[in-house]
C-alpha cells in the first residue's frame, strides 16, 4: 500500500510530520485483547490494557487516526454531550453528579496523557459558546447558574451580549458562556502521540487490517485471524456490516471542516482574543479555533449520504462568514470531512455483547475527551473493575427506528427540520 496516498488531505495531515508505519497482520495470532479500530477509544483502550499488563493487538483498516480522530475541532469539552439538568430528569440528581464528574476526569485524563506521554498538540484551554438565539442566551444563562448552584463548578461563567466584542468579533449572537475548564489540542498530532504510546507500552499495532468478521473469539482479516480471550469494538463512525446489532444504536454523519490561509496577529486577536476554542448553539453546529500558526480551523454544515460534498472549502466558507464577515477576502488553504456517529439522545453507547465483547461508539461530537475516557474504562472493565464502565452503560440507548435499513431516512428528514429551525431563528 502506498501510505502517503492513504492520508487524508487536511491541515492536520500537513502539519502533523510524517506518521509511523505498521505493517499489516498476517497469519494466524492468539492474544488477550483484541482491540478493532485505531481512533482515540482504540488507542486509549489498547494503552490502559498494557498498563494493566495484558496482551493486545490492535487491527485498524486504514491509518492510525485515519477517521474522525485525525479530522475533528479538536475540542476538549467538560461534562458529557447532553446537559446536566437533562440528565438529571433521566437519571436523577446523584448519578447526573457521577456522570458530570466522570466528564471533568476526562478532560483531565487528556490533559495527563498528552503530559506523561509528551505529546506535542497544541494544548490550549477555554472554550466560548456562542448563543445563537435570544432563547438559547437564557438557557445558556441559566445551565451557568445550575453548574456553579448544584455542582460547584467555578470555572464557567456567562457572558452578557454588550461585552461579547471584548472576546470576539464573532457576529449574530445573544450572549456565551465561557468555560475555562475546557481544552482545546491538534486531535490528529493527540492521536499520533497515543499511537506512539500505544507501541512503546509493547502492544501489537497492525495498519491497513480491516476486521472482516467476528466469529465467537476470533476475528478474520484479510491476510489472517486473531484470536483473543476478550475483543473491543472501537470503530464509530466505520463500524459498517461488522456488527449490525451494534450498528443500529448509532448513526453516521459527514460533518466538514476549512482552514484559513495564516492570518495576522491582530485578525487572530480580533477573531478569538482569549485564544479558545469557539462553539454556538445551533442543531447543526458550528465550531472553530485558532492554530498555533494563526489559521483558524473552522467546521460547519454537514450531510447524510455516502459522499462528501465535491467542494468541502465552499461547502463551510459560507457558514464561517456568516459569522466573522471580515474574512472574505480570505483564502482558505485546506478543506475535509469526516465521518462520526451519533445516537437518537446524543449520549454515548457502552455495553457488552457477551461475555467476551465490549463496545463504546457514538460519541455524538464530544468524542475526544470521551473517547479518550471510553478506552480507559474498557480497559478496567476487563480487568475486573467495571463500576464507571457500568455507569456510561446505564445511559438508556435507543435504537434507530428500523435498524440500520431505516434508520437514514428518518434521520434526514429530522436533522432537515431542526436545520430549518436554525434558519429559521427558532
Amino acid at each position: 500500500m502506498n501510505y502517503a496516498n492513504d492520508l487524508i488531505d487536511s491541515w492536520y495531515t500537513a502539519s502533523a510530520g510524517t506518521p509511523r508505519n505498521f505493517a499489516a497482520l498476517e497469519g494466524d495470532h492468539d492474544t488477550d485483547v483484541c482491540v478493532i479500530g485505531g481512533g482515540y477509544t482504540g488507542l486509549s483502550t489498547a494503552l490502559h490494557l498494557r498498563k494493566r499488563g495484558y496482551r493486545v493487538i490492535l487491527l485498524e483498516a486504514n491509518r492510525l487516526g485515519w477517521g474522525a480522530s485525525g479530522r475533528n475541532g479538536g475540542h476538549v469539552g467538560t461534562g458529557q454531550r447532553v446537559d446536566q439538568a437533562t440528565l438529571e430528569k433521566w437519571m436523577g440528581l446523584n448519578t447526573a453528579k457521577d456522570l458530570w464528574r466522570l466528564g471533568l476526569d476526562a478532560v483531565q485524563l487528556v490533559e495527563s496523557l498528552v503530559e506523561e506521554l509528551g505529546i506535542e498538540c497544541e494544548l490550549g484551554q477555554g472554550n466560548l459558546h456562542l448563543a445563537a438565539k435570544a432563547g438559547h442566551a437564557e438557557e445558556l444563562a441559566e445551565e451557568v447558574n445550575h453548574l456553579r448552584d448544584r455542582y460547584g463548578y467555578e470555572q464557567i461563567s456567562y457572558i452578557e451580549q454588550d461585552d461579547l466584542s471584548a472576546h470576539t468579533s464573532a457576529q449574530g449572537f445573544y450572549g456565551a458562556s465561557l468555560d475555562r475548564g475546557a481544552r482545546h489540542l491538534h486531535p490528529y498530532k493527540y492521536a499520533l502521540g497515543l499511537a506512539k504510546g500505544v507501541a512503546d507500552a509493547g502492544a501489537e499495532v497492525y495498519e491497513s487490517t480491516p476486521a472482516l468478521a467476528v466469529h465467537g473469539k476470533r476475528v478474520k482479516t484479510p491476510q489472517g485471524t486473531v484470536t483473543a480471550k476478550r475483543i473491543v469494538m472501537a470503530c464509530n463512525g466505520y463500524l459498517g456490516k461488522l456488527a449490525p446489532k451494534l450498528a443500529s444504536n448509532i448513526m453516521p454523519i459527514n460533518n466538514f471542516m476549512i482552514a484559513t490561509e495564516p492570518l495576522s496577529e491582530d485578525i487572530c486577536r480580533q477573531l478569538s482574543g482569549d485564544n479558545t476554542s469557539l462553539s454556538d448553539t445551533l442543531f447543526v453546529i458550528n465550531y472553530w479555533k485558532l492554530s498555533a500558526d494563526g489559521r483558524l480551523l473552522f467546521g460547519g454544515g454537514e450531510n447524510y449520504s455516502s459522499r462528501f460534498p465535491k467542494d468541502i472549502k465552499n461547502f463551510v466558507r459560507p457558514h464561517m462568514l456568516r459569522i466573522y464577515p471580515e474574512l472574505k477576502d480570505t483564502r482558505i488553504d485546506y478543506g475535509w470531512g469526516g465521518t462520526l456517529a451519533i445516537t437518537l439522545n446524543r449520549m454515548p453507547d457502552f455495553g457488552r455483547v457477551g461475555e467476551h465483547l465490549l463496545y463504546a461508539q457514538g460519541f455524538s461530537g464530544h468524542g475526544v475527551p470521551t473517547a479518550t475516557m471510553a478506552g480507559k474504562l474498557l480497559a478496567a472493565a476487563i480487568d475486573n473493575d467495571s463500576q464507571s464502565f457500568d455507569l456510561m452503560g446505564s445511559i438508556p440507548t435507543h435504537r434507530f427506528p428500523g435498524g440500520t435499513l431505516l434508520r437514514w431516512p428518518g434521520l434526514v428528514a429530522g436533522m432537515l427540520f431542526y436545520s430549518l429551525l436554525d434558519k429559521l431563528g427558532r
